[in-house]
């Protein structure tokens, strides 16, 4: 057989598989496309979900008082921008703050735990009875040793998110490859080498979890100091808005604080959510892209 006629069938298959990639991958939908498909479906029932909550309070006249109507609470939000505004940013600092004691304070605790068991079993399970305490039985009490202020409520949204870094900690040190730390024993790392170099990589998505949970929790943490110890007035966050906006029953005000603090509270979360991915994507299974 002519070598002639094999090469030219070997090109023309080729410039045919090329031909096929071409069309496959105009016809794949681009990244704007997915996310526009994806958003339709939320956005669809969220039109739906307002629009029948207006009608219906309109329908049955119900007052504004009990339950106000979206256009009440936008009128609310538009009315009283400037301290919403300032309300939000005040709890803002405050969760930010806690949450960020509770990376630094959780994080050191779980490695002094994890270097030795014995101090594990001594002192853990006291953190487990500290986190069983309701925060809103401690709150007085650190009131009293803080004052009411910044320091209080800093203190609240701490404690109440230092035990899932602390936890999620521990447990991803715990978790370590039994046959990398021999493996590291056989080269004479020392303890503090181990822990550096091995336990503390290998717990990073247990970490992520930790984190995650707990930027949730510091700014409950901190609406809920601001109930006990917050500053009143202009500098008030979002849980003296609440108080204030409850004892006036003004309702549409109400739900604005409500709304604003779970905007705050998903948006924390997409925050640490990027930084997950941006952290583990490149090397851990659970961030990983996979190809459908």
């Amino acid at each position: 057989m002519d070598k002639s006629y094999l090469t030219a069938d070997s090109a023309l298959a080729g410039t045919q598989a090329d031909a096929l990639r071409e069309q496959a991958a105009k016809a794949r939908p681009s990244a704007l496309t997915k996310a526009i498909r994806k958003a339709i479906a939320p956005l669809f029932t969220f039109v739906i979900f307002i629009g029948g909550w207006e009608l219906g309070v309109q329908l049955f006249d119900v007052p504004s008082y009990l339950v106000p109507k979206p256009s009440d609470i936008y009128a609310s939000i538009q009315e009283s921008y400037t301290n919403l505004l300032t309300s939000v940013l005040t709890t803002i600092i405050e969760s930010v703050l806690g949450f960020f004691l509770s990376i630094i304070l959780g994080v050191s605790a779980a490695i002094l735990l994890a270097l030795s068991k014995t101090v594990e079993r001594s002192v853990y399970p006291y953190a487990i009875i500290l986190q069983t305490i309701p925060i809103v039985a401690v709150a007085p009490i650190i009131v009293i040793w803080f004052g009411p202020g910044l320091n209080a409520i800093v203190s609240i949204a701490f404690l109440i998110a230092f035990f899932p870094m602390l936890s999620n900690t521990l447990i991803g040190l715990n978790s370590t490859d039994q046959n990398m730390k021999n493996l590291f024993h056989l080269y004479n790392a020392s303890r503090l080498q181990v822990m550096w170099k091995l336990r503390i990589p290998a717990a990073l998505p247990y970490i992520v979890g930790g984190l995650k949970i707990s930027c949730s929790l510091s700014i409950i943490g901190a609406i809920v100091g601001e109930y006990v110890a917050g500053i009143g007035g202009i500098k008030g966050g979002l849980g003296y808005a609440i108080t204030v906006s409850a004892s006036r029953l003004q309702t549409p005000y109400l739900f604005a604080c409500g709304l604003a603090a779970s905007a705050l509270g998903i948006g924390f979360f997409l925050l640490v959510n990027l930084f997950s991915k941006w952290m583990l994507s490149s090397w851990h299974e659970s961030e990983m892209r996979t190809e459908n």
